[in-house]
């Protein structure tokens, strides 16, 4: 029998192996996203099949991308079903149609900006090394979109920033810099626009949500125990539901921070991405019996 998991209004059943992928073909995913239509993709580190793509039952309908990224980070499917990549050791983000067509490239490929990160370090660890904030880009991690069309994107592993994008790829400017203060990050990791405007950022290794508007003045900080919190994703509803990467735990929160279910722990720890689709089941990305090699697990509502 499948586990059951969460609490109240918001009760999943857990669906580890809903996806059937071909035979041959290994899901190592670090990310997930959903389209319009319930299409579900998987962003794969996989150099063959990088991006992978499930109906809502978990039959494969195809793959595209070979050989076109490094090392795979985040996805986000937008409001027009355009399919945004990051890749982490590129150094950009990609913008591309359902079926692989390429539209568009913020960053240059390879090019590093100048935060104390040696050049040839390309760890997770990275972020530990950063001694002053950069421009575009080191490592990045994640991008968002506000109503304007103006792009955020959180630059991570070897930086410590937000920057900000016109709705052209036009880079505008950037705040933040590295520490624990208020508006300072160790690891700026996930970033989403929320209803009200804001700048939601995940601090990841500061273990908390800081929220700013558009031109970087802090407006809170989630008061929230969160263990590394990682990406969001924002609901019609204005529900938050996180992934905390270093707790193994799913977090589903209000809009100002108010915890409304919470399960998982240290065997998921390393837990990646999350998304939900129009039925109100979840897709979280979090280590399978491989350890650390992650799978998209399915939590159907209940």
């Amino acid at each position: 029998m499948d586990p059951i998991v969460g609490s109240g209004r918001y009760t999943y059943k857990v669906r580890e192996d809903w996806a059937r992928p071909p035979e041959g073909l290994e899901v190592r995913a670090c990310a997930v996203s959903v389209d319009s239509r319930d299409r579900v993709y998987c962003f794969n580190r996989s150099p063959e099949h990088p991006i992978v793509i499930f109906d809502r039952d978990g039959s494969f309908l195809s793959s595209w991308g070979a050989g076109m990224f490094t090392f795979p980070h985040a996805i986000r499917i937008d409001e027009h079903d355009f399919v945004w990549l990051c890749d982490e050791h590129h150094g950009q983000f990609m913008k591309f149609t359902t079926d692989g067509r390429l539209l568009q490239t913020i960053g240059t490929k390879g090019q590093r900006s100048d935060t104390g990160v040696p050049a040839d370090d390309f760890s997770s660890a990275a972020w530990k090394k950063v001694t002053h904030a950069g421009g575009p880009f080191n490592l990045p991690t994640d991008i968002a979109f506000a109503p304007s069309g103006e792009m955020f994107a959180t630059d991570g592993y070897g930086n410590a920033r937000v920057h900000k994008f016109s709705p052209e790829g036009q880079y505008l400017f950037s705040w933040g810099e590295p520490g624990n203060g208020p508006g300072q990050f160790n690891l700026p990791h996930g970033v989403w626009i929320d209803r009200r405007g804001r700048v939601l950022v995940a601090d990841r290794e500061n273990d908390r949500v800081q929220i700013f508007d558009q031109n970087g003045r802090l407006l809170t900080i989630w008061p929230t125990e969160l263990i590394g919190p990682a990406f969001f994703y924002v609901d019609d509803d204005n529900v938050v539901y996180i992934p905390e990467h270093n707790g193994g735990m799913v977090s589903i929160l209000t809009l100002d921070g108010e915890r409304l279910a919470r399960w998982g722990g240290p065997v998921h720890r390393s837990c990646h991405g999350i998304w939900v689709d129009s039925h109100g089941d979840l897709y979280v990305v979090q280590p399978g019996e491989w350890g650390r090699v992650r799978r998209v697990v399915k939590y159907e509502r209940q």
